[in-house]
This record gives structure tokens, C-alpha cells and sequence, in this order.
């Protein structure tokens, strides 16, 4: 018949000439549209018999293509809502893939982030100084919270007596430095956002070049120096600083940003501590949980500016003291003639 033959050449062409297959459908159903008018009433009857087949016959093999190319066409629409996508796959630029929206469904449930505040995270870009007891609990909150970009800076490795408290690292990667075993953790709680290991002590070399880079800075790290030279920078950048502190059972945090009227580090502590008063963990000791405590709290104040929820510690400065389970909150203000501020934006 000359119907089905014409069907056969078509596959067997569109086959051979590596056509697609929407264009090889197309052709099909011009096909069954010609030998459905031939066999028209008002066709001359030859032309109904050189095709072959009667108008009945070709009107229900045209019913059923259709019927199974609806039935393929929902299957294929259900497979690809089921099926996640390859690890690490994203989303165009600005939205979401249906995988990162039902892992951010909680936070978008939130009216104060929403769907707007989550698109603000994936966007944001955040620097983390240091990934050791305070930076582990805030690199894993900010990479399970979906802030698109973390940078993280340590120049050092992963030890034995870490693992009581830098939570962020494993047994089996002692020795590592500690940004890539960072980096391992974070990329694999969540493989949707892009992690930038700096393995080197931050100094002024780089420090202006790196935070400039960056929406937002978190210092966890245990040295003066390095304190001061990042709220420095940050200051004159007019870039937001969260940082933290911790000793034994007690921690501190603030958020320093002077250039939208709050107070810089140096403001509040002008003057460095004599040495020797200021033990560092590895002298005096710390209580395991008590990084994971401040350390949240300093990626929760990084969500919450981010996104412009609630009231952040801008002027504010919490002191928590885990051994009598007791935080007090202080009013902080810039310093007028502050050497890195100069009082206040």
C-alpha cells in the first residue's frame, strides 16, 4: 500500500539523514492529513485506491499516533519532575530548579524571607575568615541556607584536638588544610552553590582585594591582629563585619558597620588586650557546643541581613555565658575619632 509505504520512507529517511524527531512527527501527520483528503468524498475514488486503505481506516490510525504521543508526552513530563538533576546542576541565572525549591521550601515558607529573600541568598556573596570552631557551624549554616557564593581563608590544618568542637571537619581529614575540608562538607550538604578555599593567612597583601569581592564578612578567627586589620578593611570598604569570639564557656558577637551608622570593632575595643589576658582556646580550653552556639548565631545574622529580616546586632553586642546559661545584650555606639571609622558613617 501506498500509505504505509509512505510512512516507512519518512521514519526510515528521517532516520537516516539524523533528522529530529519533531520534524520526522511533522512530516508523519502531513502524511496522514493527504491520505485522509484523498480518501475525502469528494476525491475521485482512484485516488482513494492508488493510496490504498478507506477514510475510516486512516482517521483511526491517526486517533491512536495521537493517543500514544499524549500518553509519551505525560510520561515524559512526570519523569522529569521525579528525576532530580545531576549533583551540583543549577538553575538559570535568578531562579530556581524544582530540586533547590522544595530545599529551600522552609525559608521560603518564612513571609520575612520568602521567596525574594531566598533569591537574595543565592545571589549574595559571603567571606568567612577562618574555618575553625566559630567558622565550622557558619560555613554549614550559610551553605545549607543557600548563600550562592562562600569564600573561606585558613591558612591552616585539620588536627586531632580540633575535632571536639570544629564540627565541619572529619577524622579521616586530619592532615587536610582546613578550607578544602571545609569545602568537602559544605559542597556536600549542598551542591547547588560555589565554594571558594583561600589557602593562606589573611595579611594586607590581599585582604582589601578579597573583601572587596564580597557582600558581607564573618571573622571568627582567635588573633588580634588579624581582628583588626579585617574591620580595617572592612570599614573602609563600607562592607557589613559579623564577628565573633569565644574562651571557655563564654562567647560574644556583633555585627560592626559603620557605614550605615553602627559602631567598627575598633570602636568598641580600641585598645588590645595586654597578652596573656585574652587566653586563646588552645590555652584555656572551650566548651565543645559553645562555638556551634555563637557560630550560628553569626550565620542566622548573615541570613537576616542578607535579607532584611528582623533587627540585626548592628549597635548591639550579645554576650553569652554558657556555664550559668545567661545573655546579656549591650548597646554599643561608634567612637568618635575611631583611627579605622573615624566615628560612624
Amino acid at each position: 500500500m501506498i500509505g504505509l509505504l509512505g510512512f516507512l520512507v519518512l521514519f526510515g529517511a528521517g532516520r537516516w539523514l539524523g533528522w529530529a524527531a519533531r520534524w520526522v512527527w511533522l512530516a508523519a501527520w502531513g502524511w496522514l492529513l493527504v491520505l485522509l483528503l484523498a480518501h475525502a468524498p469528494y476525491m475521485p475514488p482512484e485516488l482513494g485506491a492508488f493510496v490504498g486503505g478507506d477514510l475510516r481506516g486512516w482517521f483511526l490510525l491517526g486517533a491512536l499516533a495521537a493517543v500514544i504521543m499524549v500518553y509519551r508526552a505525560g510520561l515524559s513530563r512526570l519523569r522529569r519532575r521525579v528525576a532530580p538533576p545531576a549533583a551540583g546542576a543549577a538553575a538559570r541565572p535568578g531562579t530556581f530548579s524544582a530540586v533547590e525549591r522544595e530545599r529551600y521550601a522552609r525559608h521560603i515558607l518564612l513571609r520575612e524571607i520568602g521567596g525574594p529573600g531566598q533569591k537574595s541568598l543565592k545571589s549574595a556573596r559571603v567571606l568567612v575568615v577562618g574555618a575553625g570552631g566559630l567558622g565550622s557551624p557558619a560555613l554549614l549554616y550559610l551553605a545549607a541556607s543557600g548563600v550562592g557564593v562562600i569564600g573561606v581563608i585558613d591558612d591552616d590544618v585539620v588536627e586531632g584536638s580540633n575535632l571536639q568542637r570544629q564540627i565541619i571537619h572529619a577524622d579521616a581529614r586530619i592532615g587536610m588544610p582546613k578550607v578544602f575540608s571545609a569545602e568537602i562538607a559544605m559542597k556536600a550538604l549542598n551542591p547547588f552553590i560555589e565554594v571558594r578555599p583561600y589557602r593562606r593567612r589573611l595579611d594586607e597583601s590581599v585582604v582589601a582585594d578579597l573583601v572587596a569581592d564580597y557582600d558581607l564578612v564573618l571573622d571568627g578567627t582567635d588573633n588580634f591582629d588579624t581582628r583588626y586589620l579585617v574591620n580595617r578593611v572592612c570599614a573602609a570598604a563600607g562592607k557589613p563585619l559579623i564577628a565573633a569570639a569565644i574562651t571557655q564557656w563564654e562567647g560574644q558577637i556583633s555585627v560592626y558597620d559603620p557605614a550605615r551608622g553602627g559602631p567598627c570593632f575598633e570602636c568598641v575595643f580600641p585598645q588590645r588586650p595586654a597578652p596573656g589576658m585574652v587566653p586563646t582556646c588552645a590555652e584555656a580550653g572551650v566548651a565543645a557546643p559553645l562555638p556551634g552556639v555563637i557560630g550560628a548565631m553569626m550565620a542566622m545574622e548573615a541570613i537576616k541581613l542578607l535579607t532584611g529580616a528582623g533587627e540585626g546586632l548592628r549597635g548591639r553586642l550579645v554576650i553569652h555565658d554558657a556555664l550559668y546559661a545567661e545573655t546579656r545584650v549591650i548597646g554599643v555606639k561608634p567612637r568618635a575619632g575611631c583611627a579605622a571609622c573615624g566615628g560612624g558613617g
